[in-house]
């Protein structure tokens, strides 16, 4: 398989995972070892390694991107002996993920800012409410690798663009209740316009809901924290912003999860070796998972 993979390179040049993958048809494992171990070629991968939350994982904490995902999308293989083209492609790879993460939050953006506006004459957006980005775009490594939508099963443009909607005490449930029916429904049309095809994951609730979830005392408050954790302001009141910031400071939150993040990229470390060398036959299932990508979905069902 490694004579494959060197007599495609030399053809093609420089490639990812996935078109390695695509080209030998191959087993992706299989392929991500022998590039990783090769003394001929090298594997440079681009972009940030962030704390996801998974259920599957003892502790529940892992890196991501998944090393398969990692592979597969920000990763380049190349000649060992020659790193120039191998450098050249890494740095297209780094322009290109940088620029879909930035138009996915140019997008998140126009979609909330518009429909916030309607809302101004009902109650005041920019004072009760705050939209709050998080995942894969806030670390600038968002990809447009088409992917299933979980529920419908259709293709979408890679990440998803996950949005907090956090709302203060005036707030009424009723505005609530429609501020979600309104988010729901540019949910549906970005799914089904044929050149968009983008999914938004959402939630909204209210302050209390995180004065509840701050507690970390179960998987889906860790999920909904680490969220807060690594979200940014989209849209609306600074005030409640900064205020879910301060409430995730006071109580240890952020202590907690750099701890968790530390004890995961260990866990990575050991987990890749036994990935790279042990029987894939014999591997547990618990390594493997780490190879395979997870969805925190729970904050937003």
């Amino acid at each position: 398989m490694e004579e494959e993979i060197i007599k495609l390179l030399k053809e093609k040049g420089p490639l990812t995972g996935h078109e390695i993958t695509k080209a030998l048809d191959a087993d992706e494992l299989i392929l991500w070892r022998i590039c990783k171990s090769s003394k001929t070629l090298a594997l440079r991968t681009v972009g940030t390694h962030y704390l996801r939350l998974d259920r599957r994982i003892d502790g529940f904490a892992r890196i991501s991107p998944s090393l398969l995902r990692e592979f597969l999308t920000y990763s380049v293989v190349g000649f060992s002996r020659d790193p120039f083209p191998l450098s050249q492609r890494t740095a297209k790879i780094e322009a290109h993920i940088r620029e879909v993460s930035k138009l996915k939050s140019e997008l998140a953006y126009n979609i909330i800012s518009a429909l916030a506006n309607r809302f101004e004459q009902e109650i005041p957006i920019m004072d009760h409410a705050c939209f709050i980005l998080a995942g894969d775009i806030v670390y600038n490594m968002a990809h447009d690798v088409p992917r299933p939508e979980r529920s419908t099963g259709k293709l979408v443009q890679g990440s998803d663009l996950d949005l907090v909607i956090i709302t203060d005490d005036l707030f009424p449930k009723k505005s609530i209740e429609r501020l979600d029916e309104a988010i729901y429904r540019e949910k549906y049309r970005l799914l089904i316009t044929p050149h968009m095809r983008e999914e938004i994951d959402y939630v909204v609730k209210d302050l209390e809901r995180v004065r509840q979830q701050i507690r970390f005392d179960s998987y889906r408050h860790m999920v909904a924290c680490k969220i807060l954790r690594e979200g940014t302001l989209l849209y609306g009141s600074e005030e409640i912003f900064h205020q879910v910031k301060s409430m995730l400071r006071d109580h240890g939150i952020i202590e907690k999860l750099n701890a968790l993040e530390t004890w995961a990229k260990t866990y990575r470390k050991t987990a890749e070796e036994v990935l790279l060398h042990e029987d894939p036959d014999e591997m547990r299932e618990g390594n493997l998972n780490l190879f395979y990508p997870s969805e925190e979905s729970e904050e937003f069902e």
